[in-house]
């Protein structure tokens, strides 16, 4: 089936700069026994702020770890042009960094690409700026100057420079030399900014393990050299989005990462759907059902365990139907596709996977 990248409309995360939650005494960082960190995303299930509030409480009892996935929109022109960055751009950041949780650890991970990840992500407006290549000096100074501006809101611990990196050469290969020399420049200018912070991209990893696309060889080989020169090596991983439902899928596809990743991994969004996934404008049909979600999360946080990851970040934490129903129609059906990997349905009921989340995070 094709997959997406996920990016619903940034007016849906108007909730997040709704204000600061109470202040919350947060879990301690990772145990002697556990060896990798654990958490969320901080995608709310509904639209409320007692929900975005509940969300962040979620995360603060249950996760060491957490990720602020920041994938709306660049505000290009004003890094252009040299203007002040946008009001609406500005409240929705520093709603998110009032936000951050005491004690944990953040990921930020930041989309330089657009929804379908086949050229640079919009303005507000809209509009993408001009350019010969992605390495043109006026981009790369732009993005270095987002992503200074972004680390000094949020201070993370790890950075996840370019999101689902992967998805540019698969769907618009030309423009992949330019990303990885922009990339190249950013990453240099920042760490010599930040010099111990951790820098990664992500890769979607259901979107490059047995690829059946024309010289996938080649495909493999570049996105393994690109993301080994890094820190870490980010993953997103959401098996259903390759048809993948049994134990022997999930751990032949970790077995393919682990031949080839040469650096610490961090597998900064995943998750699992726990219902069946059916949405007839996009011909698809995907049976699912808790017990398989919970197999694999059992066959990742294993993994995790034996080949030392650095973090496992589950999506979202609570099923978002109540967000999901407010959306407009012409996202509904792509944001369906993310919307029942919950550890808890749509009612906060607790499904299977969230008692082994709970019983691996506190052991």
């Amino acid at each position: 089936m094709k997959t997406y990248g996920f990016k619903i409309l940034a007016y849906f995360m108007f909730i997040a700069s709704l204000g600061c939650s109470d202040d919350e005494e947060a879990i301690t960082t990772k145990d002697s026994t556990r060896n990798f960190l654990m958490g969320f995303t901080t995608w709310s299930f509904g639209p409320n702020i007692q929900d975005v509030n509940d969300t962040y409480n979620f995360i603060a009892d249950n996760a060491d770890v957490y990720v602020e996935h920041l994938d709306n929109f660049i505000p290009w022109n004003a890094y252009l042009s040299n203007q002040p960055l946008p009001t609406e751009f500005t409240d929705d950041i520093e709603g998110k960094a009032s936000r951050r949780i005491s004690g944990s650890e953040l990921i930020l991970s930041i989309g330089l690409l657009n929804n379908n990840r086949d050229d640079l992500t919009e303005d507000i407006d809209g509009s993408t700026p001009l350019y010969s290549a992605l390495n043109d000096d006026a981009l790369v100074a732009a993005y270095t100057a987002h992503i200074d501006y972004l680390i000094g809101q949020f201070s993370p611990d790890y950075l996840v420079i370019a999101i689902e990196v992967n998805e540019l050469w698969l769907r618009n290969q030309p423009l992949w030399t330019g990303y990885e020399l922009l990339i190249q420049e950013v990453i240099a200018t920042t760490k010599s900014n930040y010099p111990n912070l951790k820098v990664g991209t992500s890769i979607s990893l259901h979107n490059l393990f047995q690829s059946e696309i024309t010289n996938a060889d080649g495909y493999i080989k570049t996105i393994w050299n690109h993301v080994n020169q890094m820190d870490f090596v980010g993953i997103s991983y959401y098996p259903f989005l390759s048809n993948q439902n049994t134990v022997q899928d999930f751990q032949e596809t970790l077995d393919f990462l682990h031949a080839n990743a040469q650096k610490p991994i961090a597998i900064v969004e995943s998750g699992h759907i726990a219902e069946d996934l059916v949405v007839p404008n996009l011909n698809v049909s995907i049976g699912g059902n808790a017990i398989r979600q919970n197999q694999f999360l059992e066959t990742l946080l294993a993994n995790a365990q034996t080949q030392n990851y650095e973090t496992i970040a589950w999506w979202a934490h609570r099923d978002y139907d109540a967000l999901w129903a407010v959306f407009p129609e012409e996202v509904k059906d792509i944001g369906q596709l993310w919307r029942d990997t919950g550890l808890l349905d749509e009612n906060g009921e607790v499904r299977p996977a969230l008692t082994t989340w709970r019983s691996n995070f506190t052991k």
